[in-house]
């Protein structure tokens, strides 16, 4: 499937796994078939029933298979930010070849020797990226293949993560009748697609806000600087519906998708509509408003502290603002509501490809997107995973501590679907605001993260 410039992307969330099938011809990603399924045997992002969410995985599949019209066999999957954490790595190597010519034996063996790290037992290399190769002294070079040389040098970092996470989405997906043929950190793939390169040249905040926790990625220099995980989302915003109204969780929900507004102030007190309440024979009428007041108290917390952990590293003040997506970026008002209390400008990013125009979508497609664009020497460096030796032992305290991008993120995953349909927009206020971004701010934010 891969030799054939297809790819399938699995994306294992709370409430909705869901499977897309695409092709990349001519350097355009088109999707061929997709798969929406209901989750069993996840929560928070977490697989905590290999039997039910292998269930659920062939169902999407299978879904999947009928519509594009195609045996699926190989499956990028991705692994959630939960307790994710990034480190810097390097490898030296002598040339093998007489010739000193340097080849793909070369560039494995040094990928190898960089992955050569102490890790305690419960965790598990998740990804290794190459930033740059040294020939002989000589840095800055992306792709040493063909150079001669006698030393080979890469620099890098590593994505580790739990082990028990990654056996479990693997046991599952196996279980399923699939092979995952690269597991790919989800917040790398997000941020490496969805966000321009301008956004990912000076520095962006991704934050993705799923079903059963939001996910924040700081995106600086083109690569995956830290994130850090909320282990709330849409189905909590649900549950506090049923709870306040008296209503079911399939009420609560439905009622979410048709009628909620992140914002209180974008929503009427004239507007109402029924719901059905426990005990009660005949329906409700509530208003608009009073829906949108216990959503937006749910978002405030969840903005909140979002504002406190990214703010401890003045990741708000980088140019690129933030940039919000999944299923919950789909209630009207969430960017303003985001400016508002984040201090900055938002956006929110929706998939263009026809039938996926949802923010619920961006995490699939971000997955066969960034696989797809991977170059060769990325491809290469990441098949060293399959013959890696890594040395577990018990970690000191530097083993944690890590360095500028080294970084613990204790998150979950989730997907709150609310229905692929447009509601009509009320004139909304304009409370975005740009963050008062001074060149002292910045100083002492790349001196002191980033640099």
């Amino acid at each position: 499937m891969m030799n054939s410039e297809m790819y399938v992307g699995l994306d294992i969330g709370t409430t909705s796994i869901k499977v897309i099938v695409a092709e990349k011809v001519k350097g355009q990603m088109n999707v061929l078939g997709l798969g929406n399924e209901r989750s069993e045997g996840i929560s928070r992002g977490i697989i905590v029933d290999i039997d039910k969410a292998s269930e659920s995985i062939r169902k999407a599949v299978n879904q999947a298979e009928e519509k594009a019209g195609i045996q699926i066999n190989d499956v990028i999957v991705g692994i959630p930010a939960n307790q994710l954490k990034i480190e810097p790595c390097s490898g030296m190597v002598a040339i093998s070849d007489q010739s000193r010519e340097i080849s793909d034996e070369d560039v494995r063996n040094v990928t190898v020797s960089a992955m050569i790290k102490n890790l305690p037992p419960e965790r598990e290399i998740v990804d290794t990226l190459a930033d740059e190769f040294v020939v002989d002294g000589f840095d800055g070079i992306k792709d040493p293949r063909g150079m001669v040389g006698v030393r080979l040098e890469m620099k890098g970092r590593i994505i580790t993560g739990p082990k028990t996470i990654i056996h479990n989405v693997k046991k599952a997906v196996q279980r399923a009748g699939l092979n995952p043929a690269a597991v790919i950190n989800m917040s790398l793939a997000q941020g490496m697609t969805i966000l321009d390169d301008g956004e990912q040249d000076f520095g962006t905040v991704l934050i993705d806000l799923g079903g059963g926790q939001t996910t924040a990625s700081v995106i600086h220099d083109h690569q995956l600087k830290f994130t850090t995980v909320d282990s709330e989302g849409g189905e909590y915003i649900t549950k506090d519906i049923s709870v306040v109204l008296n209503t079911s969780l399939e009420s609560a929900e439905k009622i979410k998708r048709d009628y909620g507004y992140a914002d209180e102030i974008d929503a009427s007190e004239n507007n109402e509509f029924p719901i059905e309440v426990v005990g009660q024979s005949q329906p409700v009428r509530i208003s608009e408003k009073y829906l949108a007041e216990i959503i937006q108290a749910r978002l405030d917390q969840i903005f909140n502290r979002m504002d406190k952990s990214l703010s401890s590293i003045s990741a708000l003040s980088l140019p690129g603002g933030v940039v919000l997506t999944g299923g919950v970026a789909a209630l009207p008002g969430i960017s303003d509501l985001a400016a508002d209390r984040l201090d900055t400008n938002v956006r929110v990013y929706i998939p263009d490809q026809m039938g996926l125009r949802h923010p619920s979508f961006s995490l699939a497609l971000s997955l066969v997107t960034y696989r797809a664009n991977m170059s060769e020497i990325q491809v290469l460096v990441r098949s060293s995973l399959e013959g890696k030796s890594v040395v577990t032992a018990q970690p000191n305290d530097d083993d944690f501590i890590g360095n500028n991008y080294s970084n613990d993120m204790i998150t979950e995953d989730v997907d709150y679907e609310p229905e692929i349909t447009e509601k009509p927009r009320k004139d909304k206020k304009s409370v975005s605001k740009v963050a008062k971004n001074t060149k002292g701010m910045f100083s002492r934010f790349y001196k002191d993260f980033f640099e």
